[in-house]
């Protein structure tokens, strides 16, 4: 058994040897995340992330987590969670920040500290139906990165492009998606 390969803390010896496994059998990398969600009351609801379907089997091993949203009181709400067009910039962060130190890890780049920071732009005449000329939702995403590393600014911005092609969130928001919606049946 060979030792592992530990790159910022990302085990690359078991990255790539997932790699392989995936690339023998392409049915591995099948997954589906699921989320439930729950309305609480007035702008407050709660969504639940409990198990998914990865690497052929379904996976319940972690305990259930909790994500209360809600509205601040300007928007109606009572500060009972973050927002959710908050949560989707968290969720942005998140895959960005995993994506670069993965792909910064597997080509054995060490870094002391990376620190991003998101802000969207949202004109709420969309979302209350005032105007039609108005997109519901953000107009604008901004994302900054900060790398502490010892390599050159242009090995930064590769990382960085590197993290924007393959994060799974980031392909979600800037390709078009299908989205379907519909009542569930079994509430009838």
């Amino acid at each position: 058994m060979e030792d592992a390969r530990i790159v910022n803390g990302v085990n690359v010896t078991g990255l790539f040897n997932t790699i392989e496994a995936i690339k023998g059998n392409p049915a591995i990398a099948e997954f589906k995340f699921r989320a439930t969600n729950k309305w609480i009351n007035g702008t407050h609801c709660r969504a639940t992330v409990r198990d998914f379907y990865g690497a052929l089997k379904e996976d319940d091993s972690r305990p259930p987590v909790d994500y209360d949203m809600d509205e601040p009181p300007v928007l109606l709400g009572n500060n009972a969670g973050r927002n959710p067009v908050e949560y989707l910039l968290v969720a942005l962060s998140g895959c960005l920040t995993t994506t670069l130190v993965a792909h910064a890890s597997a080509r054995g780049i060490e870094m002391q500290a990376v620190r991003s920071r998101y802000e969207g732009d949202i004109d709420l005449r969309g979302f209350l139906g005032i105007s039609e000329d108005v997109p519901v939702g953000y107009k604008s995403v901004r994302v900054y990165f900060e790398i502490d590393a010892d390599v050159s600014k242009e090995q930064k911005e590769e990382m960085v492009r590197m993290a924007q092609k393959y994060s799974p969130v980031f392909n979600t928001l800037t390709r078009s998606v299908p989205v379907s919606v519909h009542l569930d049946k079994e509430s009838l």
